[in-house]
C-alpha cells in the first residue's frame, strides 16, 4: 500500500472547471500533475483558467511569481488517457456511474494495482462505482472538492463499503498536504454537504419563481449573511447541468421526496443550454 511520501504524481481526469481547479491545487502543492480531457478546447480553456487563477494569486500576494512558474511547469495537459499513469488518479468527469467505472477500468490496465482511484463525484455512490471496478475495488474512494477548488478548504473523503481503511487514511493525509480541511464521510446520497446544500439552491429558486426577490437580490442577501457566493452565482459557477444532475440523483435516491424535487427554473436553463459561466449564460449573462 502506498504511503503519503510515495505520492509524486497525480492525474486528474476531466478538465472542466472542477478538474482544472483540482489540477491547480495539486500542482501548487508540489505534485507533478497530469490533466487529461479528450476535448482539446476544454484543455485549452482549463489552461487559461489555471493561468488566470495563478496570476490572481500573485496579484493578491498569495503566491510568488516563482511559485506560479513552478506550478505551471508541473502540469502536463493531455488528450491521451494512456498518459494518466500516477500514484493517485482523481476523476472529475461527467456525473454518470457507468462512465466513471469505464474510466477506472481502462486506467487500471496501465497503472499499478495499488494506484488509488478517487472520484470527485458530488452525489453518486462510491460503493456502486467500486462494484464495477474489476481490479482491487478496495482502492476506490471519494475525494469530493468544492468549487472553486483552489479556494474552498473542505474536502469530503468518502468511504464506500469496499474502500480499505488504508486508502481512506492516505487520501485524508493527501488532502491535508494540499492545504485542505478533510472530513471523513460514509457513502450516502449527497454525502453531507450536497444533501444539506440542495435546499440552499432549491429554496432560492422557489423564492425567485414566486417573484419575492430577484436572483441578484437573493445572492447579495446570502453573501451578506456570510456565504462566499449566492446560490445563483454558485449554480452558474458549478454548471447548471451538474447541479441539476446532483438534485436529480438525490431525488431518485430518496424515493422522490418532495424536498429534493428539481426546480423548473434550472431544468429550463439546462434544456436551453444555458449552463452558466462555461456557456456564457445561465441565471446571469456572462457574454
Amino acid at each position: 500500500m502506498l504511503t503519503p511520501e510515495q505520492i509524486q504524481t497525480i492525474a486528474v481526469c476531466g478538465a472542466g472547471t472542477m478538474g482544472a481547479g483540482i489540477a491547480q491545487v495539486a500542482a501548487i502543492s508540489g505534485y507533478y500533475t497530469i490533466l487529461f480531457d479528450i476535448q482539446l478546447p476544454v484543455l485549452e480553456k482549463a489552461r487559461e483558467q489555471i493561468i488566470r487563477s495563478l496570476d490572481g494569486g500573485v496579484d493578491r500576494g498569495k503566491i510568488t511569481a516563482a511559485e506560479r512558474e513552478s506550478a505551471l511547469k508541473r502540469i502536463r495537459f493531455t488528450q491521451d488517457p494512456y498518459d494518466c499513469i500516477a500514484e493517485v488518479i482523481i476523476e472529475a468527469i461527467v456525473e454518470k456511474t457507468e462512465a466513471k467505472i469505464a474510466l477506472f477500468n481502462q486506467l487500471s490496465e496501465i497503472n499499478h494495482s495499488d494506484t488509488v482511484f478517487a472520484s470527485n463525484t458530488s452525489s453518486l455512490s462510491i460503493s456502486a462505482i467500486a462494484a464495477g471496478v474489476v481490479v482491487n475495488p478496495a482502492r476506490i474512494v471519494g475525494m469530493h472538492f468544492f468549487n472553486p477548488a483552489w479556494l474552498m478548504k473542505l474536502v469530503e473523503v468518502v468511504s464506500g463499503v469496499q474502500t480499505s481503511a488504508a486508502v481512506t487514511n492516505l487520501v485524508y493525509d493527501l488532502a491535508v498536504k494540499m492545504g485542505k480541511t478533510p472530513v471523513r464521510v460514509k457513502d450516502a446520497p449527497g454525502f453531507i454537504v450536497n444533501r444539506v446544500a440542495r435546499h440552499y439552491y432549491l429554496e432560492a429558486m422557489h423564492i425567485a419563481a414566486e417573484e419575492l426577490a430577484s436572483f441578484r437580490t437573493i445572492d447579495r442577501l446570502m453573501e451578506n449573511a456570510g456565504f462566499r457566493m449566492g446560490p445563483f452565482e454558485l449554480m452558474d459557477l458549478i454548471g447548471n447541468d451538474i447541479n441539476l444532475a446532483v438534485t436529480q440523483s438525490l431525488y431518485t435516491a430518496f424515493a422522490a421526496a418532495p424536498r429534493f424535487k428539481p426546480h423548473v427554473l434550472q431544468e429550463q436553463r439546462v434544456a436551453a443550454g444555458q449552463l452558466g459561466r462555461k456557456t456564457g449564460k445561465g441565471f446571469y449573462d456572462y457574454q
